[in-house]
């Protein structure tokens, strides 16, 4: 296909990739025809998982409202894809408006797109980095220019480990990054979990392998585990919908578990 104008020298357009499959699952214009593709073939083996774009970015904007209430002036989205309506930056600065953001992706679609979108916005940027990469990320200048790791900070692993595959140590990621954080910092996780339909989560991992971005789907305890150091928030690890009071009015969704985590002491 022809490369669209907004799209970087050098990537692949044959292949599809979770950032811009995201964009599409909620709404946005920055995706190729092979990531519409696969969203739809992933919906046509789980009904209703387009959907779980919108209730994760739900959960995102909650959170970050409720670090924003607990005195949080500084995010790092990590895994952010691209910063369409309802992003970290809209959600923290509409409270408060010098709140600093950091996105960090891999896809240079993500990055250029939100490049672009973030021009005007002095507390704001986008960089390119890998979630496999942690040490490189916290040290890059642009990050340091903007974050100051001797406070509080919140950490954003927004269904963005699930794309981490054991082999990469997901767990020592988190460790790393925890390490790095002052006390009052908090980490916001959203993971994708195979409990409630383990038969069609096998089949879209099967589909999966065919992108740029493999899905390695966890269980309870195991998500439970990236949270090792940090105290859960109330509910605790519970499914994305039910974040943060059990009696959420949203229709539960079964495929993602999240939480909030705060680093005392």
């Amino acid at each position: 296909m022809e490369r669209p104008s907004w799209a970087p020298e050098g990537i692949d357009l044959d292949r599809p990739n979770a950032a811009r499959m995201y964009d599409y699952a909620l709404g946005g214009s920055h995706n190729f025809a092979v990531d519409r593709e696969m969203v739809e073939k992933v919906e046509a083996i789980m009904p209703g998982s387009s959907l779980l774009a919108h209730v994760n970015r739900a959960f995102l904007q909650r959170a970050v409202g409720f670090c924003v209430q607990a005195g949080i002036r500084q995010f790092l989205d990590l895994g952010a894809g691209i910063p369409t309506v309802g992003s970290v930056h809209e959600v923290a600065q509409a409270v408060v408006p010098d709140t600093r953001v950091v996105y960090v992706d891999v896809d240079p679609v993500a990055v250029a797109h939100g490049r672009a979108l973030l021009t005007d916005n002095p507390y704001a940027t986008a960089i390119h980095g890998d979630i496999r990469q942690p040490a490189e990320i916290l040290n890059d200048p642009q990050v340091t220019e903007m974050i100051d790791f001797s406070r509080p900070v919140a950490v954003l692993l927004i269904a963005v480990l699930h794309f981490v595959p054991d082999a990469d140590k997901p767990a020592g990621i988190v460790e790393y990054l925890r390490e790095q954080l002052a006390p009052g910092s908090f980490l916001v996780l959203s993971h994708g979990c195979q409990e409630a339909e383990p038969d069609a989560a096998d089949e879209v991992k099967q589909v999966y392998r065919d992108t740029a971005t493999p899905l390695s789907l966890r269980g309870r305890s195991e998500i439970a585990g990236f949270f090792t150091g940090f105290e859960l928030v109330k509910p605790g690890l519970t499914w994305v919908t039910a974040w943060p009071v059990e009696d959420s009015t949203e229709p539960e969704r079964r495929e993602i578990l999240a939480g909030v985590g705060l680093k005392s002491g």
